[in-house]
This record gives structure tokens, sequence and C-alpha cells, in this order.
């Protein structure tokens, strides 16, 4: 089976991790800090605290912007749900903005939305395809808010050669395991913010300040959130390769991209020219005309060996979100929804590989849509 995203170990990330097993400190080490300077300079910001996941840093970027009881965000629906479960967890209440076709927010949306209730805006690069963050720092701007982008699909994703995770207040990033580099579970804060930055540390390690000796003071109520020095000997070595994975990213899509050109099933997401793409997923986008079939092609493409996905059921539909904010309906999430597989790519494969993957595709979506003429 070939997955639609998956991590690469290699022996170089083998060594790194048993040295640092090896080593005095398992947990709140040096080898922490070395991993967050490297990935600010990597990503040319003052500020970067890690934590153990992604969803950890979300939950304390809201509590920094202090969200609370009675506030709201305006994210998006086509996420995983910690975007807006964590705001919830501070009491916050989620409202969903619609989205282009590209998978993003659809920036042109989000003054409607906006009351003296909001907050912050925090949308999500989908897929590594960077946003419109500079049209939205405007919407901000304009209204006082605050913008924190979860950008958990998009290390190392690039607008006119700029990395993603200068421009908001706060930005997130991801290193699960299927994400281009991992430390197992792992996220980071990054911020040019220097009071932002210090408070995300207080709260990632129970609002606990070390003082003299043996003595410490709590000072606020924070949370276990820190990532492991062994976490950080993995993500420090699998750094050093990120552009080199990235750039076997690009070179799938880009062979997809014109394998794919003009076929009768599906479209493709363009990336414009000016940005450069983590490839997080390869979303293709079905005709309306398999939409009723998307089940049978998913069986069969896992039944040929291709483990594709689909990204994302809208957060509204979930249950708990019914039960506590309604029925909701978005006319394009819905419709991606419907449309969209994300198929493999990632650095782990070969050009052998996607060809295969290219093939089968075909292969299957030419044979569903013969029985259904």
């Amino acid at each position: 089976m070939i997955p639609y995203s998956r991590q690469l170990i290699e022996q170089c990330d083998i060594d790194a991790v048993v040295e640092a097993l090896k080593g005095d400190f398992l947990t709140g080490g040096k080898t922490v800090s070395d991993f967050e300077e490297a990935l600010a300079s990597y990503l040319g910001v003052k500020h970067v605290c890690v934590m153990n996941s992604a969803t950890s840093c979300l939950h304390v970027a809201y509590q920094i912007i202090e969200l609370k009881s009675g506030d709201e965000i305006i994210t998006t629906p086509l996420t995983f749900a910690a975007t807006s479960n964590t705001a919830i967890q501070c009491g916050a209440t989620p409202l969903f903005c619609d989205i282009k076709y590209d998978g993003n927010i659809d920036e042109r949306k989000l003054e409607a939305l906006i009351t003296p209730r909001t907050k912050a805006i925090v949308p999500v690069d989908f897929g590594g395809n960077p946003l419109p963050i500079h049209q939205i720092k405007e919407v901000c701007e304009k209204h006082q808010l605050y913008l924190i982008e979860d950008a958990s699909h998009a290390l190392g994703s690039t607008i006119d050669g700029v990395k993603v995770g200068h421009v908001a207040d706060m930005t997130i990033f991801s290193f699960h395991a299927i994400k281009p580099i991992t430390t197992f579970e792992g996220g980071a804060i990054a911020t040019n913010n220097t009071a932002f930055y210090e408070q995300a540390k207080l709260l990632r390690s129970h609002g606990i300040v070390k003082k003299e000796l043996w003595n410490s003071d709590m000072v606020t109520l924070g949370e276990n959130y820190r990532l492991s020095d062994i976490a950080c000997a993995l993500g420090l070595s699998q750094l050093k390769r990120l552009d080199a994975f990235i750039d076997k990213r690009n070179e799938i899509a880009h062979y997809y991209d014109k394998r794919f050109s003009n076929n009768p099933f599906f479209t493709t997401i363009a990336i414009d020219q000016n940005k450069r793409s983590t490839y997080h997923l390869y979303p293709i986008l079905l005709d309306r005309s398999l939409w009723c079939s998307k089940e049978d092609i998913f069986k069969a493409l896992h039944a040929k060996g291709l483990g594709v996905q689909v990204h994302y059921k809208p957060v509204y539909q979930f249950s708990y979100y019914k039960e506590h904010f309604g029925e909701q309906s978005l006319e394009t999430a819905e419709d991606f929804y419907r449309a969209e597989l994300s198929i493999p790519c990632h650095q782990g494969m070969s050009m052998d590989d996607a060809k295969m993957v290219a093939d089968t595709l075909l292969e299957v979506l030419t044979s569903i849509k013969g029985c259904l003429l």
C-alpha cells in the first residue's frame, strides 16, 4: 500500500535519536532549544517555541490572546478539528467561513462574519498551498483582530520566496508523522512577538518559572505541552533534509499536473507561480458525475494498493458541532468535500511509484465511469 503521505526515517535519523537517548537529558535539555533555534533560522523569524503537538500550540496561542467565553474566532471548516476544538476549550465560539475551490478560506467572505465578539481570524494553508495571508492580515488590522495562521501543512511553503510564518501574529506548524518532517508528534509556534514567545514557553510548562536553587513559582495556569529532547533530536535531523523532501514532493506533484492535464474525470489544484507548496496533500477534485461513486472509487483504489484519503469532512458536520452550534451549510466547502480525494505524494515515493499511482487512478476511474454510462 502506498499511503497518501508518510514519514521518511533514514539511518541518520536513527543515529540522532540513539545519541539523544544516551544523553543526560531526555527532556528539558539543550536539544530542545537547538531545534527551536534551527527552526527560527530556517523560517527567518525571531522566535520558535516547540510543543508536543500542533493542537497544543493552537491551545496555547488562544490562551496568549486571552480567548475566553463570549469571544468568537473565524476559521475554515476544511481543516482537522483541532483548529476550532481548542478555541472551544477556551470557551469561545468558532464561526466558519466558506472556502474557495482550492481548499483555502475565502478571504472575500471574512468581513461579513466579523462581529463585536470576534477576537481572531484563524485560516489554514490547505495541503501546503499558501494562503493569501497579506489580504487576510489587512482585514485583521482594519478590525483590530489577531491573526493566527494554522500552517500545520505548510512548513517550508513560500510566497515570493518568503517562507510561511512571517505575517501572522503567531503561526502554527505540525511535525506529526505524515507531515514533511516529523518529531513523532509535535508542533511549534513561530512569532516575531517576544512577549508572545515568552508566554508560550511559560504556558507549555505548567506556568512555572524557576527562581533560585530549588525555588520556583507558578505564576499562571499552564499545561505540560513540552516536546522531549528525543523528539527534537529527530526534528533536527529531519530539518536538514526538509528542502530535499519538499523538492521530491514537488517533483511528484508536477508530474501529476502534467499527467492529469485535461483528463475527463477530475481536476487538480493549480498553485500560483509565485508560491511553492510543501504538497503535504495532493488533492484531486472529482467531476460531479462521479460524486455518487466516491465510496466505490475509494474502496477500489485501496484494493489496488493506493492509500487515498479524504480531506476534510467539514468540521460543522460532526455530531458535537451540530449539538452545540446547530446545523450549518457552506456551499463550496460541501462541494469540495464531495469532490476531494488525496492521492499519494510524499518523499518516500519513487517516480515509478508516482507513475503507478497515476496509471492505477486513471484505470479505476475509467472502469467506474464506464459502469455509469
